[in-house]
């Protein structure tokens, strides 16, 4: 009887592991969706201004307020990415709203939107790119040596007033 009770134990443990990751897999991964109000050049041989002002809108939550040249990020779980956008395209114009629904790639885990190329319908290898963080190196800053070259002193730090080394 323990012996059976143990194995329905294990069995029943394996299925609520496999059922938490099939839940997991529904929900989806977490997404660092980088909305861009950038103008699109050259595209078809044709531009694609950005807005004056573009609001964008999540969960509610105003995410970012974008002038023209400017990105703004959203952290988002799931595949099926909506924001809401308050459009001002020229200054002085009346801001228009619109809602953007977008289905979001696996395989991506920063997601940059371009508004200008997304809006104007172009097709998602125009809009959508990953985000690649650009990698700064510092400089590799070198201390001088005892008794090097560039050193004054005699490396016993019998140096006097000047620098010189000496006794």
């Amino acid at each position: 009887m323990n012996l059976k009770r143990r194995i329905l134990f294990i069995l029943l443990t394996v299925l609520i592991l496999i059922s938490i990751a099939g839940w997991m897999m529904v929900i989806g991964r977490g997404h660092t969706v980088y909305i861009d109000n950038k103008t699109l050049e050259g595209y078809e041989g044709q531009d694609y201004k950005a807005f004056e002002r573009v609001v964008v809108t999540v969960k509610d939550e105003d995410v970012a307020k974008l002038g023209k040249r400017e990105r703004g990020m959203s952290i988002w779980i799931g595949q099926n990415f909506k924001m809401t956008l308050e459009i001002t395209e020229n200054k002085g114009d009346e801001p228009v709203v619109k809602e953007i629904n977008l289905k979001l790639p696996y395989d991506m885990d920063g997601i940059v939107v371009n508004l200008p190329a997304l809006l104007a319908g172009l097709p998602e290898e125009a809009w959508l790119s990953e985000f690649i963080p650009a990698v700064t190196e510092e400089p590799i800053e070198e201390e001088p040596g005892i008794g090097d070259e560039f050193s004054m002193g005699d490396g016993l730090g019998l140096e006097d007033d000047l620098g010189v080394g000496g006794i």
